[in-house]
């Protein structure tokens, strides 16, 4: 109901997405999908195409500078070059995220409200315990249930030794 009051209000023209794709045409980047992506893989050591797709003036001038011999290239300069073709190295691949300790803090974080929540219930929601569950009711109960001899084939009384008065071992 709201939403069509909303519809009635704006106008369901001006939330057409044909009028947002033409209003953001110039900000929005379309990505050809057609394209392989670019993807860093340890298993896979050389992608399918460079990660610097548009080169600058710059890069323009090292990857002519690659044309000839290398050992006129400086280390920084080779380093250039790696990163026009690759976006990490494998060391960086193979370093260790701290992502453990968000999911480590978010299931400590969780078992603490589900503590709290137990709690808040056992002292508010929950009423005092039933006195037959008391010691002495148990008891009163089961000497009950060995006098009737309640199940006495395979249940409670089946485990009762009449003579000695003790449960069987």
């Amino acid at each position: 109901m709201l939403a069509s009051r909303a519809f009635s209000l704006i106008g369901k023209r001006a939330i057409s997405t044909s009028i947002c794709l033409r209003g953001h045409a110039g900000v929005v980047k379309v990505e050809d999908f057609s394209l392989p992506n670019y993807i860093d893989r340890r298993d896979i050591p050389l992608p399918q195409l460079e990660y610097v797709r548009d080169l600058s003036a710059e890069q323009k001038a090292l990857k002519e500078k690659e044309k000839a011999s290398w050992s006129a290239l400086s280390i920084d300069e080779k380093v250039g070059l790696y990163r026009i073709k690759f976006c990490e190295t494998f060391a960086e691949m193979n370093r260790g995220s701290n992502e453990w300790k968000t999911v480590i803090g978010g299931v400590l974080f969780f078992f603490g409200l589900t503590a709290f929540i137990v709690l808040w219930q056992r002292l508010y929601v929950y009423g005092p315990v039933p006195h037959t569950l008391s010691e002495e009711w148990v008891a009163m109960q089961t000497k009950r249930m060995l006098d009737m001899r309640v199940n006495p084939i395979q249940g409670f009384s089946a485990k009762w030794d009449y003579d000695k008065n003790e449960w069987k071992k």
